[in-house]
């Protein structure tokens, strides 16, 4: 069994590797930022360090495998990485906040396992991927980002006909967020992180999408 103060370490070293990784999301205003990925990561180490715990207690008196409760989390994030991706259309997003949630999960089941060396190196490993590669992505396909905060009525497809617009300029979307109006609750406010790889001047996506049916106004943040 080990120590209270090496479960004291395991626990706070899985947040603050989940918190690196959060981070780097977060600053790209990914769905699954900094809260998210250090509950997974954190989640993951408590329940590696509980399936050692348990084989410790019945150890030589039955064929207790230490490594069920691990695999239930691998598989088990696969449906948080699901929700995660979105497909409107033709575009589909999501994807790599997916593979980085499964991805931070495996690290925090090493560092429950006390297997600090490969989920420091993981960690880096996975920090290093999210922010060079989208950096070159960027500068290789002279990407350019543009923010639109729409609100609209809400209608059923209503989320769909604005991405279908988006796609018919010819622009990539490459996040959404949906929010209730606090003020009125027939009224959504969506926001959209499209790519603008055309150069399209902000006021003529900005009257494409007014002229759709049941939206209200469009922003360019």
């Amino acid at each position: 069994m080990i120590s209270e103060w090496e479960l004291f370490f395991r626990l706070t070293l899985a947040c603050i590797l989940g918190g690196v990784i959060g981070y780097e999301r977060q600053s790209r205003r990914k769905s699954a930022g900094l809260r998210t990925n250090v509950l997974v990561c954190l989640g993951s180490c408590l329940i590696m360090v509980l399936s050692e715990a348990l084989y410790f207690n019945v150890e030589g008196r039955t064929n207790a495998d230490p490594a069920r409760l691990a695999a239930q989390v691998v598989s088990g994030i696969g449906f948080l990485g699901a929700g995660a991706i979105m497909k409107e259309g033709l575009t589909v997003t999501g994807l790599t906040t997916a593979a980085c949630i499964w991805a931070v999960s495996g690290v925090g089941l090493a560092v429950g396992a006390g297997y600090y060396s490969g989920a420091l190196f993981t960690t880096a490993l996975i920090f290093s991927t999210l922010g060079t590669l989208s950096r070159i992505d960027e500068w290789v396909m002279h990407e350019k980002n543009l923010y639109l905060t729409v609100r609209t009525h809400d209608k059923p497809g209503q989320l769909m006909h604005i991405s279908s617009c988006i796609d018919d300029l010819q622009l990539k979307v490459r996040g959404v967020k949906v929010k209730a109006d606090e003020d009125h609750s027939d009224i959504l406010i969506i926001e959209f992180e499209v790519y603008n790889h055309r150069s399209l001047k902000s006021v003529v996506v900005v009257d494409a999408i007014k002229r759709l049916e049941g939206v209200i106004s469009v922003d360019v943040n």
